[in-house]
């Protein structure tokens, strides 16, 4: 009997019949044609359809099925603030009435006392801090041109309401390695997020936002394969929106160069959602790119660098991020407030030499000044000069 169940089985691995052969070759057929006319076909702008994506498409983190229904009930909307340098030092050759110390005092709310409102109540505020907090006085610098402010000065960051900050620029080493660790330790004394250099941090909002921030400076050449593999770490960390801070550029150039525009696409490419850029002093323009939003250079904010700075412009940007109840966070709009680095111009009509008093004021809607700020960052503005030699400032301080 057992034998008799042995027969059927050998049969079954025998060549199929000739009807068997006929009928598999019609449905293969079948199958090369749907698949031939998938990959043929066209959208409305002429580019061909790829094949739809397999299982080993899928992406490398996704949430869990419950996870979605149970967090993301209800659609909501989410506001990023971004804002330029903020040098919360004055420069070594300041006289000592227009120092930064000078102009604010004892109230580290001072630098923020025009802008704050803006700040208060959005769900994340980011900056890029250029100075060192340290209360060593025994810090020296070679540099030129260094700034250093005591510990303490951390507070204008939380009093203007400010989350989080990018240390990873060309003024984080002037004070070399104890200067850094001293800056680290003032900002997590006041409860203030920072990246470092080739860093990438993960921040949840008290909102409920996943946020993921990549920083890097790489003498002014942020490196392409470090932040894709960065917005990579962050997309498997469950972040839903990816910010990439870049020290970049060339000192006040109103235009990206190449190297800024290739690197700012292939991070939107990779998944990025916003980009912000700082370094150049001065603004350059915002493109919208893709799904994406790249701020090339927010110029300067509460800045101690310069008593005059060669440009006075500068702007809040605030970005409204929209997130669907199946978890996806899109760039919905995105709002620009023009602003001076100082009150004087915009209060008392003043420039001068020591125009700056660090406190940065939303210029009059309409003015000549608010409608320059906003060619800067539509790309319209036409420079006169771009670029900076300061070897006369050099040779006037020895």
């Amino acid at each position: 009997m057992k034998n008799s169940h042995a027969s059927p089985r050998r049969r079954a691995s025998q060549a199929p019949s000739l009807p068997m052969i006929l009928l598999l070759l019609v449905l293969l057929i079948a199958v090369g044609v749907a698949v031939g006319k998938r990959v043929g076909q066209k959208n409305a702008e002429g580019t061909p359809i790829p094949p739809a994506p397999t299982e080993s498409a899928a992406p490398a983190a996704v949430l869990s099925p419950a996870e979605p229904a149970e967090k993301y009930a209800q659609e909501q909307d989410f506001l990023i603030s971004v804002i330029g340098d903020n040098t919360l030092a004055s420069h070594q050759f300041a006289g000592a009435t227009v120092t930064f110390a000078a102009r604010m005092g004892d109230d580290y709310s001072y630098p923020y006392s025009n802008t704050v409102q803006y700040f208060e109540n959005d769900d994340f505020t980011i900056t890029n801090l250029e100075c060192t907090l340290s209360d060593d006085k025994n810090l020296r610098s070679a540099e030129q041109w260094y700034f250093k402010s005591p510990s303490a000065y951390a507070q204008i960051l939380t009093e203007g309401g400010v989350d989080f900050v990018t240390t990873a620029n060309n003024h984080m080493g002037d004070f070399g390695e104890k200067g850094e660790q001293d800056t680290y330790a003032a900002l997590e004394e006041y409860g203030i997020s920072y990246g470092k250099e080739d860093d990438f941090k993960v921040i949840t909002t008290d909102s409920g936002l996943v946020i993921g921030v990549y920083c890097a400076y790489n003498h002014l050449k942020p490196l392409l394969g470090h932040a894709e593999h960065a917005i990579q770490m962050l997309k498997n960390a469950g972040c839903e929106y990816i910010i990439c801070a870049f020290h970049w550029g060339q000192e006040l150039y109103y235009t990206p160069n190449q190297d800024q525009i290739d690197l700012a696409h292939a991070c939107i490419d990779a998944g990025a959602d916003l980009i912000y850029g700082s370094h150049t002093h001065c603004l350059q323009p915002i493109e919208r790119y893709g799904d994406g939003y790249i701020l090339y250079s927010m110029g300067n904010w509460s800045f101690g660098g310069s008593t005059g700075p060669t440009d006075p412009d500068t702007a809040i940007i605030q970005v409204n991020v929209h997130r669907d109840k199946d978890g996806k966070c899109i760039n919905k709009e995105l709002n620009i407030i023009p602003c001076c680095v100082s009150s004087k111009p915009v209060l008392e009509g003043y420039r001068g030499d020591n125009y700056n008093d660090y406190c940065p004021t939303p210029y009059t809607e309409g003015s000549e000044a608010y409608e320059r700020v906003l060619s800067k960052l539509d790309g319209s503005y036409e420079a006169k000069v771009q670029g900076r030699d300061y070897s006369d400032v050099y040779a006037q301080y020895g």
